[in-house]
């Protein structure tokens, strides 16, 4: 997904410029276009640039996780609403991905990245002023059809910003570092700000960040439209968006209402069903805005689905490790932000230091699947939390492994995943990516929650009702009771999360089979292409 019509995982690990355009002459092949990246003399300058709206980004997941029992207090949101300042977010994001993909290929990467900035910032503004649940959440929304538009362009512009190999596997270590570390990143920022400021800096800090990165894109990015007379695909957004809403809500009602209650059945086989209409109609749109020619590729379509189950498991993990930390142990904001710094050194040392070097040498999936087995590992100790665990022996352990396990697979997924990829498509593709980590957040957040809660409460009612009938239900009793409840919960939902996690490396395993770049190109390999099946090679 280069500016030389060849990128992706096997630019990110060949020899540079030379051996590329060695490789060309051999096959009787001119050069696709120019190197973009040797063109661009402030390249580093513009991965700052990307690399701070990618953070921005990120960090809007989680920055609200531990703002979340300051916000519902001061604005009186439910217990079953609360979710919603999560997920208001997650879903408008994953839901308009593709379409933001799209506009980015037809308008241009750098001026979609420049009023995604802008409107990033206008919708903090608004939810931190928010005087009440329904502003918060809509605000929180409009964040996320902005984070739509701003996303896929950056990961665009970093592919057609850095073509030269080597160079392009650091730019891609520092991204997958963002991307991965971000999360964790901004429970650590949410604490501070809730802490010492107050819970609406956690929306206010985007707009001085923006209007940082808005000034950098003016000067140090650089972008050539691809635009080819495509046109959107108004009823796949239509199909894809409300098929991904159908499910996510559906999942938030089945706490209230129960699995089989029919509202919640009709919204999941509903927005199952339109999920299915979108996949068909994008075989029949002239203009689609998933060309499934991206997807069908065994590897990428691999990157996808291991990406999306990844972030499934990670989601709920931060979301319950918040609660447990401040509800559980009584930290505050601030320490209970702190105590992610572990996960969030290990994420950034294993994608910088670990992935970054390893992925010149190895297959994807050698990384992937040992990276999916770390973290289902980490979250597995998790299950065997109490009431009265200490956060060094049972808590530390387990954020090293997911860590460690996290920062294995985001960059290999990122970079398999945008791998071969046409330009006109480029930004499409880096959509997809983005969209797969974001509804697998979403759907994590949703369906883990309710896990969770329902588990919980089943556990505290069954313990009230055998203390109540033994004349042994005191006040001491029932508190005892509600916060071991509280943490039953939380393990069942993340033992889920690492049968997820297990599945995602069964995923990687079976599906994404690229070779080492050193290995060269598989037999039957086409120039120009990328290899006999599509695949990243």
């Amino acid at each position: 997904m280069s500016g030389d019509g060849q990128g992706g995982y096997g630019e990110v690990t060949t020899g540079g410029q030379a051996d590329r355009a060695e490789r060309a002459g051999q096959a009787g092949a001119p050069e696709a276009g120019p190197n973009l990246g040797t063109e661009n003399p402030h390249r580093w300058w513009a991965l700052i640039t990307i690399a701070l709206a990618q953070l921005m980004v990120v960090l809007d997941a989680t920055i609200v996780n531990i703002a979340l029992p300051s916000a519902q207090r001061e604005l009186g949101i439910s217990d079953a609403d609360r979710q919603w300042v999560i997920t208001a977010y997650t879903l408008a994001f994953g839901g308009l991905l593709l379409l933001g993909g799209r506009v980015a290929d037809l308008v241009g990467r750098k001026t979609t990245f420049m009023v995604g900035l802008v409107g990033f910032a206008v919708a903090s503004g608004l939810g931190g002023a928010a005087g009440g649940p329904g502003l918060l959440f809509g605000a929180r929304a409009l964040q996320g059809v902005f984070a739509a538009v701003l996303a896929p362009s950056a990961l665009s512009l970093l592919t057609t910003t850095f073509t030269d190999g080597r160079e392009r596997g650091k730019a891609f270590g520092i991204y997958g570092a963002i991307a991965g570390g971000g999360a964790a990143i901004g429970l650590i920022v949410g604490g501070l700000l809730t802490e010492y400021l107050d819970w609406r800096w956690c929306l206010y800090v985007n707009v001085p960040i923006a209007a940082v990165a808005f000034a950098g894109a003016a000067v140090f990015l650089h972008d050539r439209p691809e635009r080819g007379g495509a046109r959107l695909d108004v009823p796949g957004v239509v199909l894809g968006c409300g098929g991904l809403v159908a499910i996510v809500y559906g999942c938030s009602e089945a706490r209230p209402r129960g699995w089989g209650d029919a509202v919640v059945l009709g919204l999941l086989c509903g927005g199952a069903a339109l999920l299915a209409v979108f996949a068909w109609w994008q075989t029949r749109a002239r203009h689609p805005l998933l060309p499934l020619h991206i997807v069908r590729d065994r590897n990428r379509g691999g990157a996808f689905l291991t990406m999306a189950l990844a972030t499934i498991a990670l989601f709920g993990m931060f979301l319950f490790l918040t609660y447990y930390f401040q509800i559980v142990l009584g930290y505050s904001p601030l320490k209970a932000g702190l105590a992610f710094l572990p996960m969030t050194a290990a994420i950034v040392t294993a994608s910088t230091q670990i992935s970054a070097r390893l992925l010149h040498h190895l297959p994807p999936r050698l990384l992937m699947v040992p990276g999916a087995l770390l973290a289902a590992g980490g979250l597995y100790l998790l299950t065997f939390l109490t009431a009265r665990s200490a956060y060094a022996p049972h808590v530390l352990p387990a954020e090293l492994l997911v860590g460690l396990g996290m920062g294995l697979i985001f960059m290999p997924v990122m970079a398999t995943a945008t791998s071969g990829v046409a330009p006109r498509d480029a930004g499409v593709t880096s959509a997809t990516v983005n969209t797969a980590q974001q509804v697998g957040g979403s759907i994590g957040t949703a369906l883990l929650n309710t896990i969770a809660t329902s588990a919980g409460a089943t556990y505290i009612a069954d313990r009230l009702l055998a203390a109540a009938r033994t004349g042994r239900l005191t006040p001491a009793v029932r508190g005892a009771v509600v916060k071991d409840g509280v943490v039953h919960g939380f393990t069942v939902a993340i033992s889920v999360s690492a049968s997820v996690m297990l599945l995602a490396a069964v995923v990687a395993a079976l599906l994404v089979t690229a070779r080492a770049p050193r290995h060269g190109p598989p037999p039957g390999h086409r120039p120009g292409t990328g290899s006999p099946d599509g695949a990243p090679h």
